[in-house]
């Protein structure tokens, strides 16, 4: 009986210390606790995703997304433009525009299989942008996309086709921008000045002016309130929440998200931009319209629009190729990145032609190269060739790549080289000689291709001879084996 009532202890004590050690393991709005998150092998593994800007913005449809700042900011080319052909903005703000945007011909079902088809692994669709317009219903604002405008729930209802398609969802929330967005409107006669849309329009200050503790606990509620109804695993922030004031705000949000994310056991990610917002291993770092010329040992992402001039619908738009896209997306993977491509519907909710076949060419390429990029890992080097990569934020690749800049990965033993071009005659690869740690190389294959290759590794380097026929367009996969007795 002893012995039962010891064992019934030591089972109680151990029991105790693990609940302890559970709570232990809880996030606290730290850095040092926070610095302890992990990148979920998801989001490593995914490489490419599909964000979506669409909002009010894309109906007057001139310039860019930021047409409802640069409308109020008197001598823009969107002021101009607005006065004469919508009037004052006295007589029509941006709010008139809201029951122009109707998203009459919005599928949820149609843009989540157009992304699988894409190749995409998670889709990022703005849930509220610097307007401070809601894509979804909140109980924060009656200015959301389920009571005005279209009328529905539309970051709801992606979120079930994205799913539906076995894709990770995540969402985007550019709201604290908002605390200075529409201030150009309070410098002349305009509805920004009126005490009816103050919910909507305010607070309308100066971007050097300190926010408010209500607008930061407002930021905090909204943010708190998409995890909760929307349990997004990837969260994306734009550049203004590195804002001094945000701090223990910005620490509380990710604390609160990462703790729901062990009770839904399920990785998630936060996406910030500059260093002042988080410590690198507290969330993973973005990119903007740029990318790195090396390998970065943590995980990290690009995000790039299909657009040229604008991440929302304009009139004017013009477009990356699927060319650019493909390229662009085996450099920044073979860096240790992902890739976050973003589209911009119609008002009604269509896709533009150009957008969607970007992204079917992309598909088609992953459909038979993506072996060489989900699941990878970096090699040693990132790659080589002639082509000097584009470095940092806002530096988008201006030199195109050609067949001779090789692009690497690894699974496990296997390693890829990517050219990113079709090549005419042989490809060189320097840095699989023979005197490069003295690996000898067994097979080499072309992915989607059932013909041998032909290929001998030199002293100087592999080299691979010319294909009668390349099973995919704008760049070539090769599968690389060593010999057993070089290892």
């Amino acid at each position: 009986m002893k012995s039962v009532i010891q064992c019934f202890m030591i089972s109680m004590v151990l029991l105790s210390a693990a609940a302890k050690a559970q709570v232990a393991e809880k996030y606290e709005a730290s850095w040092p606790s926070l610095e302890k998150y992990q990148v979920p092998d998801w989001f490593r593994d995914a490489k490419f995703g599909i964000f979506i800007h669409w909002g009010v913005y894309s109906v007057p449809a001139y310039i860019g997304e930021w047409y409802p700042k640069q409308m109020y900011t008197q001598g823009t080319k969107e002021f101009k433009h607005h006065v004469e052909k919508y009037g004052p903005q006295g007589k029509f703000g941006y709010k008139d525009f809201i029951p122009m945007f109707k998203g009459e011909k919005f599928d949820p079902d149609q843009w989540a299989e157009l992304f699988k088809k894409a190749g995409a692994k998670y889709v990022v669709p703005v849930a509220e942008h610097h307007d401070g317009f809601a894509m979804y219903k909140t109980s924060l604002s009656k200015w959301n996309a389920a009571e005005m405008g279209p009328k529905r729930d539309i970051i709801g209802e992606l979120s079930k086709s994205i799913r539906k398609q076995n894709m990770i969802f995540g969402l985007s929330s550019h709201r604290i921008e908002h605390w200075w967005f529409l201030s150009g409107g309070r410098k002349f006669d305009s509805d920004v000045n009126d005490p009816k849309f103050a919910d909507f329009y305010g607070p309308a200050r100066g971007e050097e002016e300190t926010m408010s503790p209500e607008f930061m606990n407002d930021w905090l509620l909204r943010s708190t309130e998409l995890v909760d109804k929307y349990h997004p695993q990837l969260f994306w922030f734009d550049w203004w929440i590195e804002q001094p004031a945000l701090n223990p705000y910005r620490k509380s949000f990710a604390a609160y998200y990462y703790n729901k994310a062990q009770e839904w056991n399920e990785g998630v990610v936060i996406n910030y931009k500059y260093d002042k917002a988080f410590p690198e291993k507290a969330a993973v770092l973005d990119l903007e319209r740029g990318k790195l010329d090396e390998i970065r040992k943590l995980p990290w992402q690009t995000d790039d629009a299909i657009g040229n001039t604008s991440w929302g619908f304009t009139n004017d738009n013009t477009f990356k190729s699927a060319q650019y896209v493909i390229t662009n997306l085996i450099d920044i993977v073979s860096k240790n990145g992902n890739l976050l491509l973003n589209i911009g519907p119609r008002p009604d909710g269509t896709i533009t032609d150009e957008e969607t076949n970007v992204l079917l060419g992309t598909g088609k390429w992953l459909a038979i190269n993506g072996e060489a990029i989900y699941g990878t890992r970096p090699w040693k080097i990132a790659g080589e060739g002639p082509t000097q990569s584009a470095k940092g934020p806002f530096a988008e690749q201006k030199t195109p790549f050609n067949a001779r800049d090789i692009r690497f990965t690894t699974k496990g033993d296997v390693l890829y080289a990517i050219g990113l071009g079709i090549p005419s005659g042989s490809t060189m690869i320097k840095s699989l000689g023979l005197t490069i740690e003295n690996k000898t190389i067994g097979k080499v294959e072309l992915l989607g291709s059932t013909v041998p290759v032909s290929w001998k590794q030199t002293k100087n380097g592999l080299v691979i001879q010319p294909a009668g026929k390349y099973p995919a367009e704008y760049a070539v996969a090769y599968k690389i084996t060593f010999s057993e007795k070089s290892r």
